[in-house]
């Protein structure tokens, strides 16, 4: 019997728990979350399989694998407890101090033989994956660049918020280098009808997630597209309720590098509602985990937790479509 914990049931651990119900191997998802009204109407709405429980959002549970959806600063401590337990981890948080503190338990994780997949939504999660991807077609990835639009429920727009009033932390020449967040501006392309969007540095994780999965890369950079209230706005309490949904969202993976002799550029795509996309990664990514499909143990991100042809390919059967629409230095389409 397979039984999978999801703690948080929020715009993104309500999809994974609904994706989770409807995979094949799946016997039961528990539930767990602080707002008992939520949590209650969740489960009824999931039906047969789905069951409540009602220990604390860090407390242990009997589950193969523990998906950890709730907001940011709750997971590092949620996800020692599912360690020290021998249970594999997904972990949905994209802040800075969460990727840290989970990927600080890569040495414990590694000892208990147990994987702790980081950063397992949007982005990160499937920008890590199209970057796996991607460095496929190099001899040699030197250079990584992330952007992404948009946001998922009323936690991710928060984080977007904090972000945009941090420090950036990118990857360049074998050091991090920091910058004040929202300075950088870079107009970026995404997938139709998005379009191109003014993009600029943030308190972002994907660097801490592509550097090491890609020996050798001297620059990794992470962008969000925000506009000239977010900039303004970013240090202030936000000035309106965030939207329970979100919008329409995209993401943008560009990998450069060395090809025989020739330097070549590859950009890959995606674009679907934030936190629908995100629950399907992080719901793909704890049943591979329970199937024995990751790559490794420890701590890490996609990138180098699972392969990246057929956990695209089980994602598209899902309903979340990726594609290259730059392949070469002179700017071919496909």
């Amino acid at each position: 019997m397979t039984r999978i914990a999801v703690l948080g049931v929020g715009a993104v651990g309500a999809r994974v728990a609904r994706q989770l119900l409807s995979s094949e191997g799946v016997d039961e998802v528990l539930l767990r979350d602080d707002q008992s009204d939520r949590l209650e109407t969740i489960a009824a709405s999931l039906g047969d399989g789905a069951r409540i429980d009602t220990g604390a959002y860090g407390d242990s549970i009997d589950a193969e694998v523990i998906v950890l959806a709730g907001p940011a600063s709750t997971h590092v401590a949620a996800a020692r407890v599912a360690v020290a337990c021998g249970q594999a981890v997904v972990s949905t948080s994209d802040a800075i101090a969460d990727v840290r503190g989970l990927l600080d338990l890569d040495l414990e994780a590694r000892e208990r033989g147990v994987p702790v997949a980081v950063g397992a939504g949007f982005a990160p999660g499937l920008s890590c994956v199209l970057a796996g991807h991607a460095a496929a077609r190099f001899d040699a990835v030197d250079e990584i660049h992330v952007a992404k639009v948009g946001t998922g429920g009323p936690e991710c727009a928060r984080q977007h918020h904090r972000a945009l009033a941090g420090q950036s932390l990118d990857w360049r020449d074998g050091g991090w280098v920091q910058r004040p967040a929202g300075s950088g501006r870079e107009l970026c392309w995404f997938p139709d009808p998005l379009g191109a969007e003014d993009c600029y540095r943030a308190a972002l994780a994907d660097a801490l997630l592509l550097v090491p999965p890609f020996p050798g890369v001297t620059r990794v950079t992470a962008r969000v597209a925000a506009t000239r209230r977010d900039r303004f706005t970013a240090r202030l309490p936000m000035l309106r309720p965030p939207h329970p949904e979100g919008g329409p969202g995209a993401i943008r993976v560009e990998v450069r590098g060395r090809r025989g002799t020739n330097r070549d550029v590859t950009v890959m795509g995606a674009m679907d509602r934030p936190a629908v996309a995100a629950g399907a990664v992080a719901a793909l990514t704890a049943l591979w985990l329970a199937q024995g499909r990751h790559l490794t143990v420890g701590a890490c991100g996609l990138a180098a937790l699972v392969e990246p042809v057929p956990f695209l390919s089980e994602l598209r059967r899902r309903g979340v479509r990726a594609a290259v629409f730059q392949r070469d230095a002179g700017g071919g389409q496909t």
